[in-house]
């Protein structure tokens, strides 16, 4: 009585998660890997925002920028049930900080350079 209907606002402040950032619906994992998985693949072990186990091969040839998407395994799409976004594996490739004339022959032997 005596009170004007008003709007409620609720404001959401998303905490920073230790492995996953998000983007949209997306989620946006950082893997750290060396150049010969880089070069060669290995498998990416994750463990999803509910407790899953993922273990995603990479089989690619990872260059700088390199992103592997996987589909529906972002966020839960609110307004469209049983739909998600993609989680998006971004590449840190660690390169040796030097190297030895014999293994820089050896590189270049395999690579054909």
């Amino acid at each position: 009585p005596n009170v004007l209907p008003a709007d409620l606002v609720f404001v959401i402040d998303e905490k920073p998660h230790d492995v996953y950032k998000r983007d949209g619906n997306d989620l946006i994992v950082t893997q750290k890997i060396s150049l010969a998985e880089a070069l060669s693949g290995f498998i990416v072990n994750l463990v999803t925002l509910d407790g899953r186990n993922l273990s995603i091969p990479i089989t690619d040839v990872i260059s700088p920028g390199y992103e592997k998407v996987v589909p529906k395994e972002g966020m839960p799409i609110t307004k469209d049930q049983g739909k998600r976004g993609n989680l998006r594996i971004k590449f840190d490739i660690k390169f040796p900080s030097r190297l030895t004339s014999e293994q820089k022959a050896g590189i270049k032997r395999l690579l054909g350079g």
